[in-house]
Formats: structure tokens, sequence, C-alpha cells
């Protein structure tokens, strides 16, 4: 589970809230001390293979010179001499490669210990900048992913578990597993040639409409759930499937348990059984996957956002990867794994508020 836990049957009611808050805070403190370490392994790892990587940003450069060079007429000789040393020697220092691997690695840990993360070899400005532009637009989908799919799939999971093999149930089914089974790129493919391209009640692309600033709060409003809209079923699709179904099966296990049936045989009502027993225990895997979820709030998918041509963080993590743009590759990095690490860390704090029999040591 990712945390080291005393598992007891019952809670002692007894026990001082003071203390759980001292152990839940002792825990926490421990874990965000792990995060540190952990990202300084996981940026060696890849500032290593950004460097020993064929096709990276040098040679893509010399490539297109050379390119330039054919274009204008220049001779097989000619090409050769595209750069002079001098000049190839510029080219490294700009790019970073005119060190070894590693002394360029503690320049970048040193730039980002005073908040500089580079410049973007693909568009000339702070690395910062560039996320930040496009955290925005992930991030609204992300929460508005979230909210939706744990208001609307819990209790539908909750329903079609108390309600099995009815029509309720088959008929959510068929919805269900029809969800699962298109991913939500291919899903937009469909959306955009149907809805948007054929039928034209959506946009085909993009966030915004592109006089935007220039329309009224209402017009603002329309615009945004109309570009919303088809993008946002995508996202919703597999997630919407996966966590009703998630939150079925663990409720229906929980149903059939000897301490449900210890419950309902001394007088418990079936909806109070369910409410005060089965349903906290089946919550326990939502509340691990709801931890893992923070890191989708601004990852996004490139495909999803290459379709529907959002520029988001998804795409931009996409495009730095294919145009070599080390410094945004590194800068995505980061900030992914920090929101994996704490995700994990929120994870496990609420599995200990909802598991009863977990003790923090």
């Amino acid at each position: 589970m990712g945390f080291v836990v005393s598992m007891r049957f019952g809670w002692n009611c007894s026990e001082p809230l003071v203390t759980l808050g001292l152990l839940m805070q002792e825990y926490f403190i421990r874990r965000l001390l792990l995060v540190p370490p952990t990202l300084l392994g996981i940026t060696i790892l890849v500032f290593a293979i950004t460097r020993f990587a064929p096709g990276g940003p040098m040679e893509r450069a010399l490539m297109e010179m050379q390119q330039m060079n054919v274009a204008g007429g220049s001779s097989q000789d000619g090409m050769q001499q595209a750069l002079s040393d001098e000049q190839k020697q510029q080219l490294a220092e700009y790019y970073g490669f005119d060190k070894p691997w590693h002394t360029a690695y503690f320049h970048w840990l040193g730039r980002l210990v005073r908040g500089d993360l580079g410049d973007s070899f693909r568009f000339g400005e702070p690395v910062t900048q560039v996320i930040w532009e496009r955290l925005p637009v992930s991030t609204y989908f992300g929460v508005i992913t979230l909210l939706v799919t744990y208001t609307v799939c819990i209790p539908l999971g909750i329903l079609k578990a108390m309600k099995h093999n009815t029509w309720v149930d088959n008929t959510t089914s068929v919805g269900i597993f029809v969800g699962y089974a298109i991913p939500g790129y291919a899903l937009g493919a469909l959306l955009v040639v149907f809805f948007a391209s054929r039928w034209e009640w959506f946009p085909i692309g993009g966030f915004t409409h592109v006089d935007f600033e220039d329309f009224t709060f209402l017009e603002k409003l329309k615009d945004l759930l109309h570009h919303t809209a088809l993008p946002l079923a995508c996202y919703l699709v597999h997630a919407f499937a996966f966590v009703t179904m998630l939150m079925k099966n663990h409720l229906m296990d929980n149903l059939s348990a000897d301490y449900i049936r210890t419950a309902l045989a001394k007088g418990v009502s079936y909806h109070e059984a369910v409410r005060r027993h089965a349903l906290r225990n089946s919550m326990i895997p939502i509340a691990t996957n709801l931890g893992h979820q923070v890191m989708l709030f601004v990852s996004g998918s490139f495909l999803i956002e290459k379709i529907f041509n959002i520029d988001g963080f998804g795409l931009l993590g996409f495009n730095s990867v294919i145009d070599r743009d080390y410094p945004v590759v590194m800068g995505v990095l980061l900030l992914s794994a920090s929101l994996m690490l704490l995700g994990n860390i929120l994870s496990d704090i609420l599995v200990a508020l909802v598991d009863p029999r977990v003790r923090f040591k």
C-alpha cells in the first residue's frame, strides 16, 4: 500500500484524537522527506537518457542546415563544411552539450534550486512560462473529469450493486461496457467526424473561439461549454466506466461477506448495513484511486488534445519529446513526478481515514 501500518480489527474510540493527529503528521513528514531523493533519482536517469539518446537537438540542427544546403544546391563536400568547428562549439554551448552529462546535470540542478528550468529550444521562452501557459487548460479538464466521475459514478455503482441483475443494472451496464471498450482518442475521432465536421453541432477543435475576449460573460460561458463538450466526453468515457464498476464490484463483495450477514441476523436493516458497514469498506479502493488521479489534473491526454487541437500540458509533453526540447521534457517530468508522489501520499492518508483498521506508525 506504500506505507507501514498495523492492522487491527475494530476502531478503538478511546484512543485520543491528538495522538492520531500526531502520528499522521509524523508519517506525512517522513513521506515528504522521501520526495526530494526520489525526484533526484528520476531526474538523473532521464537527464542521462537525454544526453546519450541518438537524434538530439544538435543532430537535428545540423541535419536541418544540411538539408538547407542541399536545397540551395550545395555539394556533398560543402554540406560537410556547413559549420566550422567554432560554430559547432557555439551550437553545443547553446544546447548545453559542451559539458559532461553529470556536470551539465548539476548545472541544471543549481538553476532548478533558483526556480529556473532554463529556456525552451523550440519556443525560446522560459520553461516555467511555457508550462504555466498550458497548465490551466489541462487542469480545467482534469478537475471537471474528476468531479463528474466521482459524484456520478459512486452513487451509480451503489445503485447497480443494490439492484444487481435488475433492468437498472443491465441497462446501465451496456453503456458502461461500451464506454470501457472504446479508447478516449478513438471516441474523439468519431465525435469530430460526425458531430463537428459532418453535422457541425460542435466546433472541430480549439479551447475557445478566436473572438473569445470580445464576448460578453454569458457568451463566453456558452462558448466554453460548446468547446468543452466533446473533449470532456472523451476524458470521461473510460474513467466513468472504471470507477462505476470498481464501486459496484467491491460493494457486492462486501455485501456477501460474513459481517454483513451477521449484522442482518442481529436485526440491522439492509440499507443500514449497507450504509454503516459495507459502504465504508467499499470506499477503500476508491480512496486509493482518488489520490492517483492528482497527476491527471494536469497531465491530460496528449492524444485527445491532439485530436481536438487543444494546446494543453499533455500535448506539450509529447511534442517536447518529439522535438527533442529537453528543457521542457525535464520541466514536464519534474512536475508530473512531483504530483505522482504527492498523489501517493494523499492516497495513503485517504485510505487511513476510510479504513478503521489502518494505523500510522
